[in-house]
């Protein structure tokens, strides 16, 4: 048995998946912290995770065992149950973090660190600074204006939060008015420098070109599967060949990626792909890749737990969009 803890939305696409690919009689439990039965419905066992952090790492221990679960997937609280990772060593459980130590999870999140080991390897990146005052951000953007457009985002952070890109000649209003990602940097500065609690940000080149986010099923840094996805306006393109892809398998190699992982590059304007960043969980798009083929969230399942993988059969020139569904559910 195999249990999906709290993830991100897209929980209910890796149920799906994982049910697709394994034999009817293995149970598949979803735990959630909310009262989310549009997601955890899916699975043939619902959970109410706890609140307290410690709680919920006993929580999980005991259940799994109660249950005789074999594999866990953590999603959202990664650090935190990874943190105990000897503890499920020790009552033989498998526990899938993204990474196999808290100190690769911290690498990854903190987008700083990263930017730093991954030029260290030899990995394009986007090259980044590290700001943490006012002085230190208005040096650093005056640094890399010089060479073209800047954009910045925090340090720490997940679905885009936080990042703006500087055009000098946008209005300053404009960023309020129109809801788009771009300001004009006095105005960012001034913002910035009158905050008292300062956040760690990172100053980088803004990358003309287009982002690829690379869906992986990884075992221990080498990779297994996966599905690279592209934003083309309203839909969503995949490829599974090319410059982006190779490189976010060997930034998955370097790093150590364990389990479902998702990692972004960025092109250059000369179409060159540079890492952005590592999510060591699943993505919210993850169930787009499904209708190429490929089911990621089933071949981990069933590799976890030593069952034969589905078949994946590529079907290129594949595109999608998403639309909202309503899903009834119980008062």
């Amino acid at each position: 048995m195999i249990w999906l803890l709290e993830g991100q939305s897209s929980q209910r696409d890796i149920i799906i998946g994982a049910r697709e690919a394994l034999p009817a009689g293995v149970k598949i439990f979803a735990s959630h912290g909310q009262a989310r039965p549009e997601i955890t419905g899916l699975a043939d066992v619902s959970l109410f995770e706890p609140a307290d952090s410690q709680e919920r790492i006993e929580w999980v221990l005991q259940t799994a065992l109660e249950n005789n679960i074999k594999v866990i997937l953590a999603g959202r609280e990664g650090r935190l149950i990874e943190s105990a990772r000897a503890q499920f060593d020790a009552a033989g459980l498998t526990l899938v973090t993204g990474g196999l130590s808290i100190e690769a999870l911290n690498c990854v999140d903190d987008k700083s660190l990263f930017t730093a080991q991954a030029e260290q390897a030899g990995l394009d990146c986007v090259p980044a600074i590290t700001v943490t005052d006012a002085l230190e951000l208005a040096t650093a953007y005056a640094t890399l204006a010089a060479q073209g457009e800047v954009c910045i985002k925090p340090v720490v952070g997940i679905y885009g939060e936080g990042f703006w890109r500087f055009n000098p000649q946008a209005d300053a209003f404009s960023c309020f008015a129109k809801g788009v990602r771009e300001v004009n940097f006095d105005t960012y500065l001034q913002a910035y420098a009158a905050t008292e609690t300062k956040p760690a940000m990172l100053v980088m080149p803004y990358m003309a070109g287009s982002e690829c986010s690379v869906d992986m099923v990884c075992e221990a840094g080498r990779t297994v599967a996966f599905v690279g996805r592209r934003k083309k306006g309203l839909y969503q393109t995949f490829e599974r060949e090319g410059a982006a892809v190779e490189l976010a398998v060997k930034a998955a190699q370097h790093f150590g990626c364990d389990g479902i992982v998702n990692i972004q590059t960025r092109d250059d304007a000369d179409g060159k792909p540079h890492l952005l960043e590592i999510n060591p969980r699943y993505s919210g798009g993850i169930g787009y890749t499904r209708a190429t083929g490929i089911n990621l969230p089933g071949i981990f399942a069933a590799r976890r737990l030593g069952f034969k993988e589905p078949e994946s059969d590529w079907l290129a020139n594949v595109r999608v969009k998403a639309v909202t569904v309503a899903i009834p559910l119980p008062v």
